[in-house]
């Protein structure tokens, strides 16, 4: 008999449906912020299936839809990929023809061979397509070594491939400050608010590499910028770090032209055009208001083609054909869709899929080939830069160097939504459910990875993403790390709170990542926050990659502040993070201010005014009662106290925001607003809205005193 369930709209939902969802991962039922039950609706459910190319319109097609998927093992000789761990015992299934004989090896990466022994797993065989399929058990040796090697099976004139990557169980820390009880800190900006008197009005790579030695002198051992990925390569350019249009590669508005060695080359008269691109904008360096991402572009981008145009050496040449060959086609394709999204606007687009054909690109290639080479170079230009600057962190001092941040995922019309549209899920958006922050739900307005398609590609995208941003980095944080999990899937035209969760293999989603930091000699941390199933930091503690723990976040049952020893040891430590106003702002109210103006609160201002001011009063107490605080303290005490209070617990890692250490009381970013507020697009200043720039602080007071305290309470706190 079938049985059946209400869905969200009290519709009854077949348990054929549910199961061909379950075989999918998708979620038929997840539970809600509030702990209640909640079922998807039968519409959403179709929809995801739907963009999984999976036919599920009418009940026949749900009939065949299942019995296909429990028959694609069978249909092939291997799986798509393998994923596996060191050491773990594993075997892999073969299909092949009832009663054939079948050989499996492995071809290592560095060219070794590896027969593959057969055990005694006898499992029935299945009439798949009129034939009698058997399948035949290989046991993976649990000496395999690291990396991607590649499955080979051969059974008569029939032959198989499949990758295989073996990845580290788990990831180690690298020795850090035994002083401090083998724990370090850092400081924690984002880039382009920060900006020197050579800045063109953005903060920049050079910046970057100014800031690492100005840490390292401080005794910080990483610096977390916010993720340097590229934006559109023509104006206006979308603000947001974390809606970037790809995650492979940087944005040249972080390039400092007078760093690129032609620039020596270039006559007189090339230089001075130059001197007054970048004598236009420096008046924005000490501007406190909102930073122009668009004007910075209209002046750097002349001056960068015109060093472009000069030409390069030889052996720079050499160095520039190098990386191009490296980067591989992935390189390519970002660089085409550039060169086309500088010619072409929507109505003429070339790269629409149902106009695409191989002729289409091999002339758009020939036509536009000079502007793929300058965004080809543009690349090199910022690796080289990069290169320099976490050159500089470990030279002074840094144990890890650069932190950087990996968006959740990519602007629905970028870069990567073109190159990667075979792995990326079509009609449907990521966001997450309602939750205590927004009682609406959220639409990132990004396309989320098919999971299906990234195991029938090997995880390629995924690894070259992690490849790339990890070339010169000592550590990585991944935004939303549960997408690694689990996401929130919702289809076009549908509500936030209209989606439903889709699973991922997590085993295979954070080896792959594991394998590539170990490979980089990178720390990964998480972005745990939020709604997240308590087994999953488990796993994740168990695999090496630290969690992340915000001050104001981290609460009793009761409400009051999380005792410090009561941390977790895994995990980046900080007060504050950019999603809140620094905490001079947070103390002050600010937060409430903003949303009350903004007319984004749910509830009466003065109840969440006085939500926040007992919270504020509980941390003052909790400060207090650990003797952190002085009678009638100050702003800046009581903001050095909940550093210190954060020293005070084990975590390996604690991170301090720049706009802390100087006083800043502004957002950076108001999480509900797109245009109603300047988000990530305000610079460095203090307390009083004075632009702070990277040569202001060796000799800042206030960033001083914060360090002090910081690193007082570090070595106390490791001598008891």
């Amino acid at each position: 008999m079938t049985e059946t369930t209400e869905d969200a709209a009290g519709q009854p939902v077949d348990d054929e449906l549910r199961a061909l969802a379950r075989a999918h991962g998708v979620a038929t039922e997840y539970w809600d912020i509030d702990g209640v039950q909640r079922h998807v609706s039968e519409r959403t459910i179709r929809a995801v299936l739907a963009a999984l190319d999976v036919p599920a319109e009418t009940s026949e097609q749900v009939a065949r839809s299942l019995a296909a998927a429990e028959l694609a093992p069978w249909r092939r000789m291997l799986p798509p990929s393998v994923v596996t761990t060191e050491g773990e015992a594993r075997t892999i299934g073969v299909h092949v023809p009832d009663g054939a004989s079948v050989e499996v090896r492995v071809e290592l990466e560095d060219g070794g061979e590896v027969e593959l022994a057969q055990v005694d797993d006898w499992v029935p065989p299945r009439e798949v397509d009129g034939r009698m399929i058997g399948r035949a058990t290989f046991e993976l040796p649990t000496t395999l070594p690291l990396g991607w090697h590649t499955l080979h099976a051969r059974s008569g004139e029939e032959t198989a491939t499949a990758v295989l990557a073996v990845t580290p169980a788990r990831l180690e820390l690298p020795p850090l400050r035994p002083e401090l009880g083998d724990r370090a800190w850092g400081l924690m900006t984002q880039l382009y608010s920060v900006r020197s008197s050579r800045s063109w009005g953005f903060g920049d790579l050079a910046d970057l590499a100014e800031l690492t030695t100005i840490g390292g002198e401080l005794g910080a051992d990483f610096l977390l910028v916010n993720p340097l990925h590229a934006a559109e390569p023509t104006t206006p350019i979308t603000p947001s770090p974390y809606l970037p249009a790809t995650r492979r590669f940087v944005n040249p508005l972080y390039i400092r032209p007078e760093e690129i060695p032609e620039i020596g080359y270039l006559p007189t008269s090339q230089r001075t055009l130059i001197e007054w691109g970048f004598e236009g904008v420096a008046p924005m360096n000490t501007d406190a208001g909102p930073i122009d991402r668009d004007a910075v572009w209209d002046a750097k981008r002349p001056a960068l083609e015109t060093i472009y145009g000069v030409g390069r050496s030889r052996s720079r040449q050499r160095e520039l054909d190098a990386f191009r060959r490296e980067q591989g086609q992935g390189l390519e394709d970002f660089a085409l869709w550039c060169a086309v999204h500088e010619r072409y606007d929507e109505q003429s687009w070339p790269l629409a899929v149902e106009n695409l054909t191989p002729g289409t690109l091999a002339q758009l290639r020939r036509e536009l080939a000079d502007r793929i080479d300058f965004h080809v170079w543009l690349q090199w230009v910022a690796d080289a830069q990069l290169a320099r600057a976490q050159k500089a962190a470990r030279d002074n001092g840094m144990r890890l160097g650069i932190m950087h941040d990996l968006a959740v995922g990519v602007h629905p019309e970028g870069a990567d939504a073109w190159s990667l549209r075979d792995v990326l899920a079509r009609g449907i958006t990521v966001g997450a459910p309602p939750d205590f922050y927004n009682q609406q739900g959220q639409d990132w307005s990004q396309p989320p990875l098919r999971p299906d398609a990234l195991a029938e590609t090997g995880y390629a995208a995924l690894r070259d993403m992690v490849r790339t941003v990890l070339r010169h980095a000592g550590a990585l944080r991944v935004d939303h790390i549960i997408g690694f999990f689990r996401l929130w899937w919702i289809p076009e035209g549908a509500g936030p709170a209209e989606g439903t969760y889709v699973r991922y293999d997590h085993e295979a989603m954070i080896g792959v990542l594991a394998l590539e930091a170990h490979r980089a000699g990178a720390v990964v941390i998480g972005e745990d926050l939020g709604t997240v199933e308590p087994w999953v930091r488990d796993y994740l503690d168990r695999r090496g990659i630290l969690g992340t723990s915000v001050l104001w976040f981290e609460s009793t049952e009761d409400g009051h502040p999380k005792p410090p020893e009561d941390y977790r040891r895994l995990v980046l430590a900080t007060v504050t993070t950019h999603d809140l106003p620094p905490t001079a702002g947070y103390l002050a109210e600010e937060h409430v201010d903003l949303r009350h103006r903004l007319g984004l609160l749910t509830e009466p201002v003065a109840q969440v005014r006085l939500a926040a001011r007992l919270e504020r009063e509980r941390m003052l107490a909790a400060l207090a009662a650990r003797g952190l605080l002085p009678d009638d303290p100050t702003e800046r005490q009581v903001v050095e106290a909940l550093h210190a209070y954060v020293a005070q617990t084990p975590a390996a890692l604690v991170g301090v925001s720049l706009a802390d250490a100087v006083g800043e009381r502004r957002t950076q970013n108001q999480p509900g607003t797109n245009d109603e507020y300047p988000n990530w697009r305000i610079p460095l200043a203090d307390g009083a809205e004075r632009c702070v720039l990277v040569e202001d602080l060796p000799g800042n007071a206030r960033l001083g005193s914060l360090v002090t305290a910081l690193v007082s309470e570090l070595r106390s706190h490791a001598a008891h």
